[in-house]
């Protein structure tokens, strides 16, 4: 491994001349043309060294597959990359927020999530192909581009590209400043609840009517204790919302509910439970929508040996990788419930995830991207 260390050190510079680059096109979810940008400058950046597929979405910008042109002829099948183009923030914000190198970091919106972790695997091909190091397998990177608010449109696409791959490797950032690698990941629910009373008037007729806030107010407490952090299930109540003035009994009320559980059982335990609630006054209506929205990451033989190859990889290069497990979702969500080996976290070590400090570090970037060499070339 110490061959790819050494030139990803060498070629540092041009690595952050692109991140710079990719950074300041700014790219939030819900401007498709700006998200287009984006996807444009990235096929450039890649042109030398990957073919571009372009899948077009009717609400969104551009999805974008890149099939790398690598040394040797591939026999084993594939490996797959998967990545996202938007970001969080909305357009305008480098004017607060600007792209910056300081105190031995890269600051910017979308540096860590993950605009530098799409950019490592570009470079990791890169060293393969100067190295002229041959591969036994095809290697692609899928990059989509509203991961940001839930892969509705992107998931199919995700999930078809996983099942034509061997394992898949994703680009979002490792935990913490020490960038362990994500082995698993919470799936998550949202749901919506809505209450149906009666309306009257609260001075004239309060008896006559059925108060929807009320009954609201019983069911969260019910719903709040779904709760079970031994489990691993965490049951949130996000936002609430009702009535029309405060002389009048509420004819409605709703709030939404944040789910995150580490088994794919516990979503059908949870499921079942939201579905079965019941109204305290029986004048009132309970109904729920919603559902799971990205199935659990389960740490698996498959999983785990797949990280026990990038952790030999790692101590190959004097680094010490350790694994970790997270309640936030990714489209890892989506490959790993489908069988297919996923390893999680390899982009770049940071803080601040759609936060005003969201930065890299500097001297992490040379291990991270020779890490996703080693294991393009050892899969």
């Amino acid at each position: 491994m110490q061959p790819y260390l050494r030139y990803a050190k060498q070629s540092k510079e041009a690595l952050i001349s692109d991140i710079a680059a990719l950074v300041q096109c700014e790219s939030p979810s819900d401007s498709p043309a700006d998200v287009n940008r984006c996807v444009d400058l990235l096929i450039e950046q890649s042109r030398d060294i990957a073919a571009p597929k372009i899948v077009k979405s009717a609400k969104f910008g551009n999805h974008l597959r890149l099939d790398f042109k690598l040394p040797g002829r591939p026999r084993k099948g594939r490996i797959l990359g998967i990545g996202h183009s938007d970001t969080v923030w909305p357009l305008g914000t480098l004017r607060s927020m600007p792209y910056r190198r300081k105190k031995g970091r890269l600051w910017g919106p979308g540096v860590l999530d993950m605009k530098s972790g799409i950019l490592f695997f570009v470079h990791a091909a890169r060293i393969l192909r100067e190295l002229d190091v041959p591969v036994e397998r095809k290697v692609s990177m899928l990059v989509v581009s509203e991961e940001e608010i839930g892969s509705k449109d992107s998931r199919a696409l995700t999930e078809s590209e996983a099942r034509a791959s061997d394992c898949v490797l994703v680009l979002e950032p490792g935990s913490n400043m020490t960038g362990e690698l994500k082995t698993a990941r919470k799936g998550i629910a949202g749901y919506r609840i809505t209450v149906e009373g009666k309306a009257a008037h609260a001075g004239i007729d309060f008896a006559n009517g059925a108060n929807a806030i009320v009954e609201l107010a019983r069911q969260i407490e019910r719903i709040a204790g779904f709760t079970d952090l031994g489990r691993g299930i965490t049951v949130n109540l996000g936002t609430v919302s009702g009535g029309t003035r405060s002389n009048v009994v509420a004819a409605e009320a709703r709030a939404a509910v944040d789910v995150r559980v580490a088994r794919a059982k516990d979503a059908e335990l949870i499921d079942r439970k939201m579905r079965s609630l019941k109204p305290f006054d029986k004048r009132c209506k309970v109904s729920v929508e919603g559902g799971l929205n990205r199935p659990p990451m389960e740490r698996t033989k498959a999983i785990a040996n797949l990280f026990e190859q990038a952790k030999q990889i790692g101590a190959e290069m004097g680094i010490e990788l350790a694994e970790s497990s997270t309640g936030g979702g990714s489209d890892g969500n989506f490959t790993a419930a489908l069988g297919v080996p996923t390893l999680d976290g390899l982009g770049a070590v940071g803080e601040g995830a759609h936060a005003v400090n969201e930065s890299i570090l500097i001297d992490r970037i040379p291990d991270r991207v020779a890490l996703l060499a080693g294991l393009l070339s050892g899969l």
